[in-house]
């Protein structure tokens, strides 16, 4: 029974795995890995590992799987009690929150109703004007009333306070004049913090204005008499032996002592709060201007700069030879006061930043400060470099001032732009005036009156009479030769290059000229130091000859001064000191050099009007520089210098009627010279026409062959060589454009009259036709080769027709005398100018001319040609 209770109590299958719902809670858990173990479980070991083809057995798998579906049911049921349970509970939450949410919503509702009761009634009791009645009357006057207790509040306080100060005052005051101590003050003092310090301050500042009334004796004052017990001014008091003033301002002495020590210290720790406090406290002390001082004077960048203020100007000496050259760019500001500068404006960026926030008066004190910069620092460096740049010369100078204001002004907009104490804005209206004032007052020594333009005005005087010293003193010479060369010139221009090579010699020896200005006048002037004496310069016929680059320096260097004029003078005095360059500029480069050249050309054009040998026309060429200078002196004057002068019109005016007089004297001088020109050739023309021999038109027979082989006549050759090599070539290099074609046009109808007159004086044959013929061609073809107009142009053909007069049969004369003008108007010999009078019929030969030509025909009595005379 044992044995088989016991093997009935164990079960023949394996129990499924049992599990909870822990088992589930898991977020790792994957059903398909939970139906995998309960498979593996539900076979035995030893089936597992039998023989492949054993036969499979569902029943293990089946009640595995019962087993877990019941207790996966039982599972779910606790899970339904569980989420019941808790459903529950969420209610009985919500349920109180409503409940709680209600009760509090009461209570606001309630607070806001006594609240808007309360503030009904103190805007009915503030409109009112009901006297207090009492503290506890309700709702009537409660706010009226609380406002006037504490009105009342107030007014007691400062009453108490004020006789508290009063009572102190009264008792330092017995102090100091008892025994001559202060120590209730110095309590205070020692207490510390900027209050008691300030309270130290005002209470010190009220006992010196008692002591004031009451010890008249301590600052040297004579009482009003003492009546009784020693009644002083009225108080009575008993007599005092100590000196209440001596006191009162060692007191004060050592308080303000102890604030700048304290505001330095906090200087040296950047402690920008404790500066702030001793700044105030010095100000109601007496007026910061002790702070002020101390900030000021002992601040490191005056102390460092006061060390290197004795240090010499940096720049070396090729830095300052090319601020004399007037030739060489400004090498800009110098490197010492450039440093000084870029310093100070660094410098003033952080210092304003820091008086901003350490003082509350921070634009007196940058003021302060901004003074002193620029009237110490900056002006003593200005000063030393101006003073050496004036020991170089007199355009390094200038420059020096120039490129230094540039710089400096370049400081003042770049700080007024930074802002200083308003950064990131710019600064206000009174630092931007102080900066202004102090830039102004810089330069003013420089600038007063006409001290300025005086400077510009001499500089370039130096410089120009450097530039034309050779040209001056060539033409000086050529003056006194034999040969009359400048003898006719105008007294004027004579006076004005004599006393522009003077004051340059008298300069060039004078003794307060520095080396380097008198090194850059000899090399301007391209002469050697040691040719002192006038004298001894030679000088050669290119010294005399008008350079267009001279005069690009000259409208260089001026243009430059003009620069400096107007950057550093004023808008209003502008016109009048560009006037003053004005005169300047038409005097050196309009009278000394061109009109002076041209005078020398007019004087050598005349000198040989009347000479036998053939003309030197070598003073031609330099007409064309003349012209292009004046051209540049002239645009250069109408587009700077009379546009700086619109603001002031009478001036401008007054400038526009000098440049127009000094222009049109110089194209008057112009044409001269070219109509002598023409006087000259046409005077040189007729002589070698004189030249022309009567047989060289009619030669002999047995001159045939030799005649075949001559091309022209010798004055034919002549004449044409001298216009075609010499006028024409030289003409050209003179003049261009309708300038030429004019000269060209006058001079070939001039010598169109002059060919007409010279063969109606000699008798032709045949054979002499043949030369007619080629020398009008030879004169045709070189007159052609000008710039003609086309009138011109009609006539100088009209002599090819003059030739064939000459060799052509009376038959052809005949048909040729058809188409004679009727000689009105002048026709070709009418003897007119370039102008039109003389052109009028001038294409065709008149009958005049015509019948003159042909009676000169060795023919001219025969049958034939006497008929076509008597046909005209």
């Amino acid at each position: 029974m044992e044995r088989g209770g016991s093997s009935a109590s164990r079960s023949l299958f394996p129990t499924g795995p049992s599990f909870t719902l822990e088992d589930f809670s898991n977020k790792d858990f994957i059903v398909r890995d939970f139906v995998d173990s309960l498979a593996e479980t539900a076979v035995p070991a030893s089936r597992r590992s039998g023989p492949a083809n054993q036969i499979f057995d569902p029943k293990p798998l089946i009640r595995t799987f019962e087993n877990a579906l019941s207790q996966l049911g039982a599972l779910g049921e606790e899970l339904q009690e569980k989420e019941s349970e808790l459903l529950s509970q969420v209610r009985r939450a919500e349920i109180q929150h409503d409940q709680t949410l209600e009760t509090l919503g009461r209570k606001l509702d309630q607070s806001m109703s006594q609240f808007e009761a309360l503030d009904l009634t103190l805007n009915n009791n503030a409109s009112s004007n009901g006297s207090i009645r009492g503290y506890g009357s309700g709702t009537d006057g409660g706010g009226n009333i609380a406002v006037q207790i504490g009105e009342k509040l107030e007014e007691l306080d400062r009453k108490r306070r004020k006789a508290q100060d009063a009572n102190f005052l009264i008792q330092c005051w017995t102090e100091v004049s008892e025994t001559g101590q202060l120590t209730s003050l110095e309590e205070i003092q020692r207490q510390g913090g900027a209050e008691n310090k300030i309270r130290c301050a005002v209470i010190a500042r009220q006992l010196m204005r008692i002591s004031q009334r009451l010890d008249p004796a301590s600052w040297g004052q004579q009482t009003n008499g003492l009546r009784g017990n020693g009644v002083t001014n009225g108080v009575t008091g008993t007599n005092r032996r100590h000196n209440t003033r001596e006191a009162l301002e060692k007191f004060s002495e050592l308080l303000e002592q102890d604030l700048l020590k304290q505001f330095n210290n906090s200087y040296r720790r950047q402690n920008f709060d404790d500066m702030m406090e001793c700044a105030k406290v010095l100000l109601d002390f007496n007026g910061g201007a002790s702070v002020i001082a101390a900030f000021v004077n002992q601040h490191q960048f005056f102390i460092d700069r006061d060390q290197l203020i004795t240090d010499e100007v940096t720049a070396d000496g090729d830095t300052w030879e090319q601020l004399a050259d007037p030739d060489s760019e400004p090498p800009g500001v110098e490197p010492s006061l450039q440093s000084l500068i870029d310093e100070v404006k660094i410098v003033m960026q952080e210092e304003s930043f820091i008086i901003k926030r350490a003082f509350p008066y921070y634009e007196t004190v940058l003021i302060k400060f901004i003074q002193r910069v620029f009237q110490q620092s900056i002006q003593q460096r200005l000063e030393m470099v101006l003073d050496k740049a004036t020991t170089i010369s007199a355009l390094a100078f200038l420059r020096c001032l120039h490129s230094s204001r540039a710089y400096i002004g370049a400081l003042v907009e770049d700080l007024k732009t930074h802002g200083l104490t308003e950064h990131p804005e710019p600064c206000s209206a009174q630092i931007a005036q102080t900066l202004d004032q102090q830039l102004e007052e810089l330069f003013i020594p420089y600038l007063v009156g006409n001290g300025y333009i005086d400077r510009e005005k001499k500089s370039l005087e130096e410089m120009y009479n450097s530039l034309l010293f050779k040209f001056t003193l060539y033409h000086s010479r050529r003056k006194k030769a034999p040969t009359g060369f400048m003898a006719s010139l105008a007294q004027q221009g004579t006076q004005l290059i004599s006393s522009a090579k003077d004051a340059y010699m008298e300069r060039l020896e004078s003794s307060d000229l520095t080396p380097t200005q008198k090194r850059t006048m000899l090399r301007v002037a391209g002469i050697r130091d040691d040719s002192s004496n006038k004298n001894d310069i030679e000088v050669s016929e290119q010294d005399g000859i008008l350079s267009v680059a001279y005069a690009k320096r000259m409208i260089g260097w001026l243009a430059e001064s003009v620069r400096r004029t107007l950057e550093m003078g004023s808008s209003s005095e502008t016109p009048k000191d560009v006037n003053i360059l004005l005169n300047l500029l038409l005097t050196s480069m309009g009278q000394v050099y061109v009109e002076t050249a041209l005078d020398a050309a007019l004087d050598l054009a005349t000198s040989q009007e009347n000479t036998r040998t053939e003309p030197d026309l070598s003073y031609l060429p330099n007409i064309r520089p003349a012209v292009t200078i004046t051209n540049l002196m002239s645009r250069f004057i109408t587009t700077v210098l009379i546009r700086l002068a619109e603001s002031n019109t009478t001036i401008r005016r007054s400038m526009e009627a000098q440049t127009k007089l000094a222009i049109e004297a110089t194209e008057k001088k112009t044409n001269a010279v070219m109509r002598s020109t023409m006087d000259v050739a046409l005077n040189y023309i007729p002589k070698l026409l004189s030249q022309q021999k009567k047989l060289d038109f009619r030669p002999k027979d047995d001159d045939l062959e030799g005649l075949v082989d001559t091309l022209q006549t010798a004055p034919c050759q002549m004449i044409c060589s001298f216009l075609s090599q010499r006028v024409a070539v030289l003409a050209r290099q003179a003049v261009d454009g309708h300038n030429l074609e004019m000269f060209c046009s006058e001079l070939a109808l001039a010598v169109h009259r002059l060919l007409f007159e010279h063969f109606k004086k000699f008798q032709v044959n045949a054979t002499g036709g043949l030369m007619v013929t080629k020398d009008v061609a030879k004169y045709v073809s070189t007159l052609r080769e000008w710039p003609l107009t086309r009138e011109v142009e009609g006539m100088v053909e009209v002599l090819t027709e003059v030739g064939y007069l000459f060799i052509i049969q009376p038959e052809a004369l005949k048909e040729r005398s058809r188409n004679l003008g009727d000689g009105k108007g002048g026709g070709v010999g009418g003897g007119g100018g370039v102008n039109q009078g003389g052109l009028v019929g001038g294409k065709r030969l008149n009958k005049a001319d015509f019948k003159a030509f042909v009676l000169k025909r060795e023919d001219a009595g025969g049958a034939g040609v006497q008929s076509v005379l008597a046909g005209l």
